[in-house]
C-alpha cells in the first residue's frame, strides 16, 4: 500500500510500522541463535542462554508503549564543528535502538548523544536542529504530531500541547516512564557522569523519582560493561512504592536493576518488635557507630604470655612484647576486625619464620601456613582477638547496662542509654524482639567485622526519612561506586528526618556530592500545590515552593462534610473522571472508611496493588502515601492526619505529602476544623 507523499502523518505511521517490523526481526534473530557449538561447558551454556533470554525480553514490543516519540532533523553533516548528524538527516528518538537488516538505525535510543537535543534544544540554543517533532499516541496508534522549527527566527517559541497532554495523561496502573517529557534541567541530572554522586532536592511533582530511574537507565547505557560487573540498586521507602515503580526500567529495556528497601539490606535478623520514637532516634544516631566500634574492639586483649610453637624437636618462642607490637600494628592499620583476626596468625607465624631463618633454616610459605595453623597459635589468637558475632554484640549492648555504659561513655548520656536498653533482656539472638533500628545496628557491626560489598551505583529515593545510621548502611553499599539521592526535606515524616542534605551526604560518605534542586512542578496542578505550599513556612521555611507549569489548573475543592457517607460520595464523583482515584486518610480512620466503601458497593485496592479499568479506587493510609500519585485524590480529615503523628511538625509534613498526591484534582473533606496552618 502506497503512502501519500503529501500526508506527513501517514508517512510517520508507515515508519512506525516499518520500525516495529524491524524490531520484530531483531528479536527473531536473537531467538534463532544456535549456541550448541559455541559453549565450552554447561556453565557457559547456561550463562549464554540467560543472556539471550534477557536480550529477547529487552527487545519486546509493548503494544501500549510508543516505539518512538520524537524526531530530530539536523542541519549539518557529521565531521563539522557544529553537531553530530548528517546534512538533512533525521533521527527518530525512542525508548530503545532499532535497526534494519542493513544495520541502519530506524529508531535511536533516547540515551544516545545524538538524541540529547530532543530534550535540551531551544529557540535560543537550537543545537544545530532544524526541526523537532513530537508525536501523539492513542493507545499504541500514532495519531498526531507537532513541529518546532528551532532554526527559524520567524517562528515564536511556544508551549508544546502534546507535551502537556502527555504530562496530564490519566494514570492507571503502575508508574510509567517520562522519557518523552524529560525537561532540560532534568536531562542534565539524568546524563550526569557515573563517577559523581548527585543529590536531588525536589518538591512534589517535580519528577525526582523519574529522574533517578532514568539516570540509572542512562548510566547502564553509557557504562554497561562496568555496571554489569559491579551492579546497580534502587532503594525505596517501602514495598508499595517499589511495586509502583517496578515497571519503569523494564519499559526502557533495563531488566537487571535490583530493587530493595533499607530493611531488605539489613535483614540479618527477624524483626519482631518496634521502638518508641525516643529509642529509635538514639539508635539511629551516628554516635552509635562509635559505640559499636568501641564495644567490638574491647574484645581485643593485649597479650601477657608468649606463644611457644613446637615443631619436631625445636621450640620457637614469640615473646609477649613482640605479640603486643603485632597487635598494636594491626589496630593502627584500621582494617576490619575480621580481616585483622585472619592476619594475626600469619603475623605470628612470620615472627617464628624469622627465628627459623636466623638459626640457619630455610622455611617456605608452606611452613608459615603450617605454623599459622599450629594449636598454640590458634589458642593465642582466640585469647587475643576472639571471633565476635555482630548480632550477639548488639544483643549484649542492648541487654547489659554496664557493658553499654562502658562503651557509650562520653557519647550517650544516662537518659539516652536508658532509652535504648531493653526492659526485658533477651536470652539469645533468635528469641530477641529485634526492631528495624536494631537490624541497622547489626549491619553496622557486621561491616566493622567484614567489609560490605560495594555496588557500582545506588539510587536512594525518599531519602529524607532515613536516620544517620540508615544513611551509613546505604553508603556501605556504594563505597567504591556513586549514588543518586532523591528526596524532599519538606516531606520528612520520621522523628529523625533529615535536616539538611549536607549532613545526610556526610553520613552517606558522599560529602562531595553535587546538590541539585528541582522546582518546576509537572504533576501537581497549580491550585493544589499553591494550597499545600501554605504549610512550607511551618515545615521547611528555607525551601523554594514548587511552581506548577501545568496549563490545566486542575480541580480543587475544600468541602465540609457531616460523615463518611459524604466522603464516599466525593469518591464516587472522582471516579466519574478517567484515571485513578486515591482516598487518603489518617491510618486510624482507614477501617471506618473501608467499611463505608464496602457498604456502598465500591470496590477498592490497597497501596501497591495495581489499579485496573474496573477498580480504580485505592484506599491509602497517610503513612503509606509518600511517593504515590493518583489522578484524583480525596483527602479525608486533614486534622486527623496531623493528629496521627507524635508531634505537630511531623503531622504537618505528613499532611503536605497527602495534599500533593493528586495529578488532576483534589477534594479535601473535613468535619473537624482544618489545621490553622492551612489558613
Amino acid at each position: 500500500m502506497s503512502t501519500p507523499v503529501d500526508d506527513p502523518l501517514a508517512r510517520e505511521r508507515s515508519h512506525l510500522a516499518a520500525s516495529r517490523a524491524a524490531l520484530r526481526a531483531m528479536r527473531e534473530d536473537v531467538e534463532a541463535l544456535d549456541i550448541s557449538d559455541v559453549s565450552a561447558n554447561w556453565v557457559n551454556a547456561q550463562v549464554l542462554a540467560r543472556q539471550i533470554e534477557e536480550r529477547v525480553k529487552a527487545l519486546a514490543d509493548l503494544s501500549d508503549t510508543p516505539l518512538f516519540f520524537g524526531r530530530l532533523d539536523y542541519l549539518h553533516a557529521p565531521g563539522s564543528d557544529r553537531a553530530e548528524g548528517a546534512d538533512g538527516e533525521r533521527f527518530y528518538i525512542g525508548r530503545r535502538h532499532v535497526h534494519d537488516h542493513d544495520g541502519d538505525p530506524m529508531v535511536i535510543d533516547w540515551r544516545a548523544p545524538v538524541s540529547q537535543p530532543f530534550y535540551r534544544a531551544s529557540k535560543k540554543h537550537p543545537m544545530d536542529i532544524a526541526l523537532r517533532r513530537r508525536f501523539g499516541y492513542t493507545g499504541g496508534d500514532l495519531t498526531a504530531y507537532e513541529d518546532e522549527h528551532l532554526s527559524d527566527p520567524g517562528e515564536a517559541a511556544r508551549t508544546s500541547k502534546l507535551l502537556q497532554q502527555e504530562i496530564e495523561r490519566p494514570r492507571v496502573g503502575p508508574m510509567r516512564d517520562i522519557v518523552a517529557t524529560i525537561q532540560p534541567e532534568q536531562d542534565e541530572i539524568v546524563r550526569s557522569g557515573l563517577s559523581g554522586t548527585v543529590c536531588v532536592q525536589g518538591g512534589p511533582g517535580t519528577g525526582k523519582t523519574a529522574v533517578g530511574l532514568h539516570r540509572v537507565a542512562y548510566l547502564l547505557y553509557a557504562h554497561r560493561e562496568r555496571l554489569a560487573r559491579t551492579g546497580t540498586l534502587v532503594i525505596g521507602p517501602n514495598r508499595s512504592f517499589l511495586h509502583y515503580i517496578e515497571q519503569v526500567l523494564p519499559a526502557l529495556g533495563e531488566l537487571t536493576v535490583q530493587q530493595a528497601t533499607v530493611e531488605d539490606l539489613v535483614a540479618h535478623v527477624e524483626i519482631k518488635g518496634t521502638d518508641d520514637a525516643t529509642a529509635a532516634v538514639v539508635k539511629g544516631d551516628a554516635r552509635m557507630a562509635e559505640v559499636l566500634r568501641r564495644a567490638l574492639y574491647s574484645h581485643v586483649t593485649p597479650p601477657t604470655e608468649p606463644v611457644v610453637v613446637v615443631r619436631g624437636s625445636r621450640r620457637w618462642r614469640v615473646p609477649a612484647y613482640e605479640l603486643e607490637a603485632i597487635v598494636s600494628e594491626l589496630l593502627d592499620r584500621d582494617i576490619r576486625y575480621g580481616a585483622a583476626r585472619e592476619a594475626l596468625p600469619q603475623r605470628i607465624a612470620h615472627a617464628v619464620l624469622v627465628q627459623m631463618e636466623r638459626s640457619g633454616e630455610a622455611p617456605d610459605d608452606r611452613v608459615q601456613d603450617a605454623v599459622a595453623r599450629n594449636s598454640a597459635v590458634k589458642a593465642a589468637v582466640k585469647a587475643i582477638w576472639p571471633a565476635v558475632d555482630p548480632a550477639r554484640l548488639v544483643l549484649r549492648l542492648l541487654s547489659d547496662a554496664e557493658f553499654l555504659a562502658a562503651h557509650a561513655d562520653g557519647l550517650l548520656d544516662a537518659d539516652e542509654q536508658k532509652a535504648i536498653l531493653w526492659a526485658k533482656p533477651a536470652r539469645s539472638v533468635k528469641s530477641a524482639r529485634w526492631s528495624t533500628a536494631d537490624a541497622v545496628l547489626i549491619d553496622e557491626a557486621t561491616d566493622l567485622v567484614q567489609r560490605t560489598h560495594s555496588l557500582g551505583h545506588v539510587v536512594l529515593d525518599e531519602a529524607q526519612d532515613l536516620s544517620p545510621m540508615q544513611y551509613r548502611a546505604v553508603g556501605r553499599r556504594c563505597t567504591t561506586g556513586s549514588a543518586t539521592v532523591l528526596g524532599d526535606l519538606a516531606q520528612g515524616t520520621t522523628p529523625w528526618a533529615t535536616r539538611s542534605w549536607q549532613e545526610a551526604l556526610a553520613h552517606l560518605g558522599k560529602q562531595d556530592a553535587v546538590i541539585e534542586e528541582l522546582t518546576a512542578g509537572f504533576r501537581v496542578p497549580t491550585d493544589v500545590i499553591t494550597y499545600a505550599s501554605r504549610l512550607l513556612p511551618h515545615i521547611a521555611p528555607g525551601l523554594t515552593p514548587v511552581v506548577s507549569i501545568r496549563e490545566n489548573p486542575g480541580h480543587f475543592e475544600v468541602r465540609r462534610v457531616s460523615g463518611t457517607d459524604d466522603v464516599v460520595a466525593a469518591c464516587r464523583e472522582s471516579l466519574r473522571h478517567e484515571g485513578s482515584t486515591g482516598l487518603i486518610a489518617a491510618d486510624a480512620r482507614v477501617p471506618e472508611l473501608a467499611a463505608a466503601l464496602t457498604a456502598a458497593g465500591i470496590p477498592y485496592l490497597g497501596p501497591g496493588e495495581e489499579t485496573t479499568r474496573d477498580t480504580r479506587l485505592t484506599l491509602v493510609p497517610a503513612s503509606l502515601a509518600k511517593g504515590l500519585e493518583y489522578d484524583y485524590v480525596v483527602l479525608d480529615e486533614p486534622s486527623a492526619v496531623v493528629d496521627g503523628e507524635p508531634d505537630e511538625r511531623t503531622g504537618l509534613r505528613r499532611l503536605y505529602v497527602a495534599l500533593t498526591r493528586a495529578v488532576s484534582g483534589l477534594t479535601v473533606t473535613h468535619a473537624a476544623p482544618l489545621p490553622e496552618q492551612l489558613g
